[in-house]
């Protein structure tokens, strides 16, 4: 998927991927453009369709978008999750931002069709440092286990203290909307220079065996060098939502992106699915000035099963050039071990 229209020219991010009952895929992403339905949206949820999961046909209109009149969803919905409910209806979870003195936080919507969505009212999860890149994993009880990503701050809190950590939680429902917190946390950040960011995105794949084991695909942003000039990210930029500024929203976006950072998608192993180790590089572009669709960054994945034990993973890739467009690899035996 790349960006080619008024709605996903500016850039396009964090995938979702659904096979449908019909044949064939639907792929959600996050995207922003020119036509966005309100001067400070900075993001919203669109579509494509497929028949082999590699050809995508984009689809009209905007499957979510940011709710000004609701605070904590007034500008931003990114990173779609979409499970099916017990009562053969769809929910997306998502992340969901509002002014940037206030801490991200995870909703939902539900749909029919996969075209039309509706808010759900209020909030599923939510924490002080703020929570993202929600992943959903049903469980064979017909529970489930929602996996994101928590942020943790120093004195000050959100607004003017020290991001000290990003790490993967979670909480786990019965009825998909009411939610009770784990205790710990799946993934820790802090293995290396390669995470110094935090981690974005966690999706856990299930042993096909009784005892087999299960796997964790996460993204990390490593931080920038020393020295950098490094400008606010625009979500973050406290001055600029409250002086109602009207800068473009993906450029400003993409230019704190392109500062130094790069990030990397890893896979972890568990026994149990609750304790992970032996992480290993899944995916790793060139590098600055390097050639290839990742070379600075891949993250934000979604994993679909295609046969074989084979699964394909559409991940956010953006190249030496600032360019951010959706991507895809393909590996075998993920959740029993092997080449990934």
């Amino acid at each position: 998927m790349e960006g080619g229209r008024d709605l996903d020219s500016g850039k396009v991010q964090a995938p979702c991927v659904v096979r449908l009952d019909s044949g064939g895929f639907r792929l959600f992403y996050t995207a922003v453009g020119p036509a966005k339905p309100f001067p400070d949206c900075q993001g919203y949820l669109l579509s494509a369709v497929s028949d082999d999961g590699l050809e995508f046909h984009v689809e009209p209109g905007i499957r979510l978008a940011p709710r000004p009149d609701v605070l904590h969803t007034s500008l931003r919905v990114l990173a779609p999750s979409v499970t099916r409910c017990a009562d053969g209806r769809w929910r997306l979870y998502f992340e969901s931002r509002g002014p940037a003195d206030r801490p991200t936080v995870i909703c939902s919507a539900v749909s029919d069709d996969l075209l039309h969505w509706e808010h759900e009212e209020g909030i599923r999860l939510q924490s002080p440092g703020g929570l993202g890149g929600p992943r959903f994993l049903g469980l064979p009880d017909g529970s489930g286990r929602l996996y994101c990503c928590n942020a943790e701050f120093g004195a000050g809190g959100l607004l003017s203290g020290e991001r000290l950590s990003k790490n993967v939680v979670s909480a786990v429902t019965d009825d998909g909307l009411h939610f009770e917190w784990e205790p710990g946390c799946r993934m820790r950040d802090g293995h290396g220079e390669h995470d110094e960011q935090g981690i974005t995105a966690a999706e856990v794949i299930p042993p096909s065996t009784v005892d087999g084991e299960w796997a964790m695909v996460f993204s990390t942003w490593q931080d920038a060098p020393a020295g950098s000039a490094v400008p606010v990210h625009p979500s973050e930029n406290v001055d600029a939502v409250e002086q109602g500024a009207s800068e473009d929203f993906a450029a400003a976006s993409i230019a704190a992106d392109m500062a130094g950072f790069r990030s990397r998608i890893f896979v972890a192993r568990s026994p149990d699915g609750q304790d992970w180790d032996g992480t290993e590089l899944a995916v790793e572009g060139a590098g600055y000035g390097g050639e290839g669709i990742d070379a600075v960054h891949a993250e934000d994945m979604a994993l679909v099963e295609i046969g074989g034990g084979r699964y394909r993973m559409y991940y956010a890739a953006c190249d030496s050039c600032g360019r951010w467009r959706i991507a895809s690899a393909v590996a075998e035996r993920v959740a029993a071990g092997g080449e990934t």
